[in-house]
């Protein structure tokens, strides 16, 4: 059995991004999915409109996101004001209303540290310990282990 190999022909980026194919399709729709945002954001006034990002597009509706419901009230109150504005963009004239969505955003959190202290009457217990172990490896652990105890000055 053999297997013969399809040669296809390199094809240029700017071809791929602006043909007609499935990559050409999502270019453009992530384009007009960042103009929506970026008109919407202009419309809007303070702070709302850094809280507020567009996720999608789907049967006439575009798909609101902010991360936190303060926002998302406040988007209530605009949305016929927002939507006019919107129909009046090129392109954007089939928008019916909007789904909003609160994604929260939550910044990792580092796991808190616990230091434990060790007493220096443990760190003797430890150190007689070494003196009387024959394994050299074991003795260097516990001695390591003595030499974090916090010492009385």
């Amino acid at each position: 059995m053999s297997i013969k190999v399809k040669r296809f022909r390199a094809q240029p980026m700017s071809g791929l991004l602006a043909g007609q194919g499935e990559l050409g399709n999502l270019m453009r729709t992530a384009r007009l999915i960042e103009r929506a945002q970026a008109h919407l954001r202009a419309q809007l006034s303070g702070e709302l409109g850094e809280h507020l990002f567009v996720g999608g597009f789907r049967n006439g509706r575009l798909t609101l996101i902010t991360d936190r419901a303060v926002w998302m009230t406040r988007l209530r109150y605009e949305q016929p004001r927002l939507l006019k504005h919107l129909q009046e963009l090129e392109g954007f004239e089939a928008v019916t209303g909007f789904d909003l969505k609160v994604r929260p955003v939550r910044p990792p959190k580092a796991p808190l540290r616990q230091t434990r202290q060790l007493p220096a009457h443990a760190a003797d217990e430890l150190s007689s310990c070494a003196n009387d172990v024959d394994d050299p490896r074991l003795k260097q652990a516990l001695e390591r282990l003595a030499s974090h105890a916090e010492r009385e000055k």
